[in-house]
């Protein structure tokens, strides 16, 4: 087990061993859970997005940059960012989920994981520099309680269906990444050829888990630090991220936990059958390790797991760490996506 010295009022690795996260269980779902999320699914791919490419904002690592809006469920518009490559064809897409701190800027999810690919960058609602809407708190601990007292006003759950709507943004605006395009995508022997790819970190890491299993549009996907990993647990272990603001919720609202069953990042992965890597950490103050690792356990498809040693916290060897998930992440995606 690594060893950090730090100044939580608690232990980020909650005194689980590597052979007691490799163990964790996953919460039953609801009788609902299925309908629940096919609905909402259903919703969200009837949605006219009508996405609009923005100037040239950056060029860098073999993309173009631009600022791309789209509407989402809700009649909700919300910006992002697109990379499209700058020499050749688009021959992968990928939708890139970002952490609870909203995303300012492409920043390091590029470059992207294949050469030749294309992304969609969203803002989900409430969160970040183009997703910010009046009413939704845009910090983390405010956010993540809007609208909680109902599954059906429940803000992770329009969060997800933006994603979704990102994905229809992104193969309307590179329509040969659509289904039916006719454009060769390689040779199928691969079984995530022709679809997208979805990488996600902590706040997108649930939302990923959340969103996958009911969208045939993707191939595979990587989940870094996934959040909303078995609730049940999560609101017995103390942290500094979202989660501690659910707990104060729960304390004096326990009926919460009843809508909390249908977001849980551990239940739907019971439900997620593309390839997915999970990159889960040993140490990390904002999403408890034994959420994340119930995450990838849960899995139903194929599956991978890297270790890392703290998530959400610098250390010495933080460099290296995010190096080998660079390059496990292009072997992934080469494997399930590539040609």
């Amino acid at each position: 087990m690594p060893s950090f010295v730090h100044e939580f009022p608690f232990d980020p690795s909650y005194g689980r061993t590597p052979d007691d996260l490799m163990s964790i269980p996953v919460p039953p779902e609801p009788h609902d859970f299925a309908d629940f999320w096919r609905a909402r699914h259903e919703v969200a791919r009837q949605v006219a997005t009508e996405p609009e490419i923005g100037p040239l904002e950056d060029e860098r690592d073999g993309v173009r940059i631009h600022g791309v809006t789209f509407t989402s469920v809700g009649g909700v518009r919300l910006g992002g960012w697109l990379a499209l490559p700058v020499d050749g064809p688009v021959r992968h897409g990928f939708v890139i989920g970002h952490g609870y701190g909203g995303r300012q800027e492409p920043g390091p999810d590029v470059p992207l994981p294949l050469p030749g690919a294309a992304a969609i960058l969203p803002c989900v609602r409430g969160m970040g520099a183009r997703g910010l809407r009046a009413g939704i708190p845009d910090a983390a601990d405010g956010h993540v309680l809007h609208g909680i007292e109902s599954r059906d006003t429940y803000v992770i759950g329009d969060c997800v269906a933006d994603l979704w709507c990102a994905a229809s943004a992104l193969h309307e605006l590179v329509p040969e990444l659509a289904p039916g395009s006719g454009v060769d995508h390689g040779a199928a022997s691969n079984a995530g050829t022709g679809r997208l790819g979805y990488l996600g970190e902590s706040f997108g890491g649930g939302l990923g888990a959340l969103a996958l299993p009911w969208d045939d549009r993707f191939g595979a996907a990587q989940l870094t630090v996934p959040t909303f990993g078995n609730h049940p647990l999560r609101l017995t272990l103390p942290c500094v991220g979202s989660g501690e603001s659910v707990r104060r919720y729960h304390r004096e609202h326990p009926e919460v936990t009843e809508v909390l069953r249908y977001f849980d990042a551990a239940t739907a992965a019971g439900r997620l059958e593309l390839p997915t890597l999970v990159a889960a950490a040993l140490f990390d103050p904002s999403v408890p390790p034994p959420g994340q690792f119930a995450v990838h356990h849960a899995l139903a498809g194929e599956r991978e797991l890297l270790v890392l040693s703290a998530g959400h916290f610098e250390h010495a060897g933080l460099a290296g760490e995010v190096a080998a998930l660079a390059a496990a992440r292009g072997r992934f995606f080469a494997k399930w996506l590539g040609r």
